[in-house]
C-alpha cells in the first residue's frame, strides 16, 4: 500500500469517526428509528460497491454530507479536520436550514445542474439511499401521498444531474421506478 493510499484510508476512517460522533444522538425517520450514521455509511457503500468510486474526497464528503445541515458542525470545523476540498463538497450538498422546506427543495432542483462532479456523486447516492429507505421502512407518519411526492421531487433533482454517472443514474432509475407502486 502506498503512502497516499494509506493517507486516504486514514482520512476516510477519520471522517467516519467524525460523522458517527456528530450524529451520535440522532435517529432516522424510518419506522425502526435506525441510528443516523447508517445513512452516511449507506451512501458510501453505494458509491464504492455499486459505482466503483474511489475518490477519497467524494467518499469522505459522503460520510460527512449531513453534518453541516443536521448537526452543529461548522464549515471551519470541516476545513480544519478534512481540508477545503472535502468541506466544499459537503457545503455544496447541504441545505440552508434557515429557509422553509419548500424553498430548500426548490433550490435543490435549481442548483443540481451547477454542482461539481464530486458533489453530484454524493447527491446521486443520497437520493438513491433515501428512496430505498422510504421503500424499505418509510417514516411512520408519512402517507403514501407524501412518499410519492418525495419520489417525484427526487426525480426532479436527479434530472439536473443526468450525465454524471451512468451506473448511479441507473440505480436511481430502478429504485425510482419501484416507487411508482406507492
Amino acid at each position: 500500500m502506498t503512502t497516499m493510499q494509506y493517507e486516504s484510508l486514514a482520512d476516510f476512517v477519520r471522517a467516519l469517526d467524525f460523522a458517527a460522533d456528530k450524529h451520535r444522538d440522532q435517529r432516522r425517520k424510518d419506522e425502526r428509528a435506525s441510528p443516523y450514521i447508517n445513512h452516511p455509511i449507506a451512501l458510501t457503500r453505494v458509491l464504492i460497491d455499486e459505482a466503483g468510486v474511489t475518490d477519497p474526497v467524494v467518499l469522505c464528503a459522503a460520510l460527512l454530507h449531513d453534518t453541516i445541515e443536521d448537526t452543529a458542525t461548522t464549515e471551519a470545523e470541516l476545513i480544519a479536520h478534512f481540508g477545503r476540498e472535502v468541506a466544499a463538497v459537503v457545503l455544496e450538498v447541504s441545505d440552508d436550514r434557515s429557509l422553509a422546506q419548500h424553498e430548500r427543495k426548490r433550490l435543490q432542483i435549481e442548483h443540481a445542474p451547477q454542482l461539481s462532479e464530486q458533489a453530484r456523486l454524493v447527491k446521486l447516492a443520497d437520493k438513491i439511499c433515501n428512496l430505498r429507505d422510504i421503500l424499505d421502512s418509510p417514516p411512520p407518519d408519512w402517507s403514501r401521498e407524501r412518499q410519492r411526492a418525495y419520489f417525484d421531487w427526487a426525480g426532479q433533482v436527479i434530472d439536473g444531474l443526468r450525465g454524471t454517472h451512468a451506473v448511479l443514474e441507473a440505480a436511481f432509475d430502478r429504485v425510482h421506478a419501484q416507487g411508482r407502486g406507492l
